[in-house]
């Protein structure tokens, strides 16, 4: 069971803390848990929460993990959670500069978490919440049954990036052409105009007038879209319209919950992880570091922000990024003299002295996400000094090779990359398709088409939550094709987009 914080480590704490209230960071309070590599890896497994739903992933993840420390593959520094006050793990055999770099970490982590527009909406009392989930899972389990509720998370697991990562920050107005429509469509049916109130009832008899009130509404029916507009959370989508068992919707409402908790980490993977990295380095060389740790601490670092070849390390960009922006912004690299200079000396020894990076870092820590982070501060000369390109698969030389150096292309490729977590853009379009209760979905074609194997995969779990049949509109090279399951045989069509 984890441990609490021994009198050497709390010392270290409080000095660390201190030196990261110095500098400014704020966040919540932080608890510090010691456990084993092996309590590490466990919690590790669980998505860094102690208490989980019971399914074989955890176990797979633990095995990965397991295997990777005891073969010297990979080994876990750090693990924080975002939550009101948030939780860290430190593990037991590290020495004092590692326990010090990973409680700077962390602070960094926690300071983002508090700070971050994209966390503004996150559950703070999350912990509690994923147990709160548990016993509910728990409780089906022993009500449904292990494998069939155990079948029925692998497929809604296989769904949960089906989500609209943005809703939680869209507030949408009424829109005013449904209002006037919706007055039109509620507006009486009065039958034929009459001259002779008299006469009311003979030209238009009651069962005349309902007749018509009953097409007026069938046709309303026919002409009303469903859903309104395409609808990007498909998850809540079949939580609203699906025929699921009371079972079902109460497990994919904690999935989906929990997707949505979850996502805004995928939204700053590089801005968070360098922030962080930044305020380790930051802390560790400039207050907490001894003497006799340079080498050590040196040497974990390193190990940090190296980068395989034809890989990207968010936490290497990330941290490269961050020093960029407070050294631009320091000298006063950017506005309109800056981008308007063509003089590569002048440029080369650019310094205004303005000393404004510290205040502008923070700026951006708090209004930015990883693709607008990139979008604008990525700049040409980073990308050169970092050695930024794109690389692909040369199907002639049957080799991974570089592809382009050309600055735009190297921005537009990692933009693409960040984009909806680099999965495809998939909305539900129809729900009654054909008048036949079919599900359609479409592909928003960025470029990249659909990988069958997946596409026929996610139909097939779209279909047992449908229980009718589903498909999806999509691209391949230039040209549409509809992918259609019915719950025993996929095919597909070309279609006109």
């Amino acid at each position: 069971m984890p441990k609490s914080l021994t009198p050497r480590l709390a010392a270290l704490n409080e000095e660390i803390l201190g030196h990261a209230r110095e500098f400014g960071l704020d966040f919540f309070e932080t608890i510090f848990e010691v456990v084993t590599y092996d309590e590490m890896n466990m919690v590790a497994s669980y998505g860094g929460f102690p208490n989980r739903y019971p399914h074989w992933r955890w176990g797979m993840e633990y095995e990965q993990l397991s295997k990777g420390y005891e073969y010297g593959l990979s080994k876990l520094y750090e693990l924080v959670i975002n939550n009101d006050p948030c939780y860290a793990y430190l593990l037991e055999s590290n020495a004092d500069v590692d326990q010090k770099l990973v409680m700077a970490h962390v602070y960094g982590h926690c300071d983002f978490f508090k700070n971050n527009f994209s966390f503004r909406h996150t559950n703070r009392r999350m912990i509690d919440e994923m147990a709160n989930h548990a016993t509910r899972v728990r409780r089906w389990i022993d009500k449904i049954g292990v494998e069939k509720v155990e079948d029925f998370i692998d497929k809604a697991l296989s769904l949960e990036n089906l989500i609209d990562q943005h809703a939680p920050h869209i507030r949408r107005n009424p829109d005013p052409k449904r209002a006037e429509d919706e007055a039109k469509s509620n507006e009486r049916v009065e039958g034929f105009k009459v001259n002779r109130e008299y006469m009311r009832g003979f030209i238009n008899p009651s069962e005349f007038l309902d007749s018509q009130r009953k097409k007026v509404e069938e046709e309303k029916q026919k002409a009303k879209k469903f859903p309104e507009r395409p609808q990007r959370d498909v998850l809540f989508f079949l939580l609203e319209h699906a025929p699921l068992e009371q079972w079902e919707a109460d497990i994919l409402g904690i999935l989906r919950d929990e997707a949505y908790y979850f996502a805004p980490q995928g939204q700053t993977k590089i801005m968070n992880e360098g922030w962080a990295s930044y305020w380790h380095s930051t802390i560790m060389t400039r207050r907490a570091l001894k003497d006799d740790e340079i080498i050590d601490y040196a040497d974990r670092h390193s190990g940090t922000m190296s980068t395989r070849p034809g890989s990207l390390n968010p936490y290497k960009l990330g941290i490269e990024l961050w020093r960029d922006i407070e050294d631009r912004w320091n000298k006063g690299r950017f506005g309109k003299e800056w981008d308007e200079c063509d003089d590569l000396r002048a440029r080369s020894t650019w310094d205004k002295k303005l000393g404004a990076g510290r205040e502008k870092i923070f700026e951006v820590r708090k209004h930015y996400n990883d693709i607008t982070f990139i979008d604008t501060f990525l700049t040409a000369e980073f990308a050169i000094e970092q050695k930024l390109f794109v690389y692909g698969f040369n199907d002639k030389r049957n080799s991974w090779e570089i592809l382009d150096r050309e600055f735009r292309k190297v921005k537009a490729k990692l933009l693409q990359g960040l984009t909806n977590f680099g999965q495809p853009i998939i909305e539900v379009v129809d729900g009654n398709f054909e008048n036949r209760s079919e599900l359609l979905l479409a592909h928003k074609h960025d470029g990249q088409d659909l990988k069958g194997d997946y596409a026929r995969e996610t139909l097939r779990c779209l279909q047992a939550l449908w229980r009718r049949p589903v498909n999806i509109v999509t691209r391949y090279d230039g040209k549409g094709v509809m992918l259609r399951y019915d719950g025993q045989n996929h095919s597909e069509k070309k279609v006109d987009l």
